[in-house]
């Protein structure tokens, strides 16, 4: 059995576990679209059975198991990559469907019977949508001749838990990303050297979480503390950043510079007198030329932080170009023609959002996020580039998370996400929080899917956004 002592250890288990679950996608989508007397599907299927080989070669056992956004080969998580994530997701939601919660495959499991059960699985999964296919799923596959393979159903607990446990990593990310910004930050301001090695650490739990539990950690950017703002606001904007970021179809090295760059964009920031930059009446003249100096004193900063080179070269240009529009206007003014970067333009948006979201010592009231969103869209004097906003729309939905909102049935709900069916970007997920009797939910509410059906249309609809402060609510509860 493969353990941490021997060679490899459980990164070799890991390996393993990817090319298994690859070939076994594979297998299935090529079953999917060619006959089984296909070359490709032969061969498929030999890889198949090559790979489940290996692994019970050096482990006697094969288990794979879902738990929430992760998938476990032998009680290891597999940690995914860019450019496998794709198939991952389909298989993952494959699973899922078929109400799947583990996969045992014992010792002799033989190609013949890899071909019935993706037979079986390619059957059921052709069936209608919202039935529950397990049932006929076991029963199918009790009647073949499949004698080394054995399935377990989903259970809500189980997925309860998984999202708890998913919920708390996210959580301790979260504020290890905040406890950096704060240490960089207020040590920057007493003169102490800064370490780039810590701040790449946070930066590179971020980009894991981002990939493995994006919906936990978006969540999380709610919170919105204005007490705590310029580090909040630093995490905020690292975790839009590389979310978008993953949505362009970055590489996971370049979303580990994109993240670095993004939670250190509003370092020149510690130049600036704290008088000045938490005072709630309006800026003086020379307060506000203070405040559009920031950019170009980030880059000083960046200099003066210890490890410098390691820097990658793109992150001192985020600091000097996020408030910088794409007809470079905005500040600082532009010496010469240019095209800003893509990371400027992703953290140009990603910025302009929490900051407009969040309230501040000088606001009552935030915006409402879909009303930023859109004003962010539609107003070209923002100088933001449309295609970087429209992918912050597709990532966060019409109503972004945190939104609050009145229902037709009189029940008020905290939007929770987008939905993952793309045809219903305006029928977010919620929680509900207050029920039509004007009765409270406590936290986390109670989860809807705004797109389910119900008499002849939908089952409920968004009447309007609303203030969550009219109704005592605190979004970030029914969230995190």
């Amino acid at each position: 059995m493969i353990s941490d002592a021997q060679p490899g250890g459980e990164a070799a288990l890991r390996h393993a576990g990817r090319e298994f679950l690859l070939v076994l996608y594979a297998a299935y989508r090529n079953l999917k679209l060619y006959p089984l007397e296909n070359a490709v599907v032969q061969k498929a299927l030999d890889e198949l059975q090559a790979a489940t080989t290996l692994l019970h070669d050096a482990e006697g056992e094969l288990e794979v198991r879902l738990s929430g956004d992760f998938i476990f080969v032998n009680q290891v998580r597999l940690r995914l990559e860019l450019d496998n994530y794709a198939s991952f997701s389909q298989l993952l939601g494959l699973l899922r469907r078929l109400g799947i919660g583990a996969v045992r495959v014992e010792p002799g499991m033989t190609r013949r019977e890899w071909q019935i059960v993706l037979g079986v699985l390619l059957a059921i999964a052709a069936r209608d949508e919202g039935e529950d296919r397990y049932p006929e799923l076991a029963d199918r596959l009790a009647r073949t001749d499949v004698t080394h393979l054995t399935l377990e159903p989903a259970t809500e607990v189980d997925d309860l838990e998984d999202a708890a446990r998913a919920r708390e990593v996210a959580k301790r990310t979260y504020a290890q990303g905040v406890a950096v910004t704060k240490e960089v930050v207020n040590g920057m301001r007493i003169g102490r050297v800064a370490s780039i090695k810590r701040v790449k650490r946070a930066v590179q739990l971020i980009v894991d979480q981002v990939l493995n539990n994006e919906v936990s950690l978006l969540g999380l950017t709610t919170l919105r503390d204005y007490d705590e703002y310029t580090f909040t606001h630093s995490v905020n904007v690292c975790i839009f950043s590389v979310a978008m970021g993953r949505r362009f179809g970055l590489s996971k090295i370049q979303l580990y510079d994109l993240g670095l760059a993004a939670l250190l964009h509003d370092i020149g920031k510690v130049r600036i007198p704290l008088s000045i930059l938490n005072k709630a009446a309006g800026l003086e003249e020379a307060e506000w030329r203070a405040i559009q100096n920031h950019p170009w004193q980030g880059v000083i900063a960046l200099f003066g932080m210890r490890g410098y080179d390691e820097l990658p070269a793109r992150a001192v240009l985020v600091a000097h170009e996020h408030h910088m529009k794409t007809d470079l206007t905005g500040y600082p003014r532009a010496i010469r023609p240019r095209e800003l970067g893509l990371f400027s333009r992703i953290v140009s948006v990603a910025d302009g959002f929490d900051a407009a979201t969040t309230r501040r010592a000088y606001q009552t009231i935030p915006i409402q996020p879909d009303e930023v969103l859109r004003e962010m869209y539609l107003n070209p004097r923002r100088g933001l580039d449309r295609v970087i906003v429209k992918g912050m729309i597709n990532l966060l939905g019409i109503y972004p998370a945190g939104t609050c909102v009145i229902l037709d049935t009189f029940e008020v709900a905290v939007v929770e996400g987008a939905n993952p069916d793309p045809m219903f970007l305006n029928r977010p997920l919620v929680r509900l929080a207050i029920n039509a009797d004007g009765g409270p939910v406590p936290p986390p509410g109670l989860p809807v899917n705004l797109a389910d059906p119900g008499g002849d249309g939908f089952a409920r609809s968004i009447v309007k956004v609303t203030d969550p402060g009219r109704y005592g609510l605190t979004p970030s509860d029914y969230l995190v």
